[in-house]
């Protein structure tokens, strides 16, 4: 394969990254905990947009909304994890990598 082919994949798979990562920073991902006691609603760069907490979890003291808050992060970030696979996967198909 000559230098010109090689550059062209290159960029070719920059661009196609650079796009991956642009519809990753719009795609909104849900985690949900507890059957809706905290939602936490992320995009897929893992950037934290919202936080709901019900109220009754806030009464119930610091160490519940903590948990809450940690088990609707795990399971946006196991959504985004799964999603980014794709995208990403998606985007490097057919582009031999060295």
């Amino acid at each position: 394969m000559d230098m010109e082919s090689l550059m062209a994949q290159a960029a070719e798979l920059q661009n196609k990254v650079a796009a991956a990562q642009d519809q990753l920073s719009k795609t909104t991902i849900k985690g949900i905990a507890d059957n809706g006691a905290c939602i936490i609603d992320m995009t897929g760069k893992y950037d934290v947009l919202k936080i709901t907490i019900r109220p009754d979890v806030l009464s119930a003291g610091a160490d519940a909304v903590a948990n809450v808050v940690l088990s609707a992060y795990t399971d946006a970030k196991k959504k985004a994890d799964v999603i980014i696979d794709q995208v990403m996967g998606d985007a490097t198909a057919g582009i031999p990598m060295p």
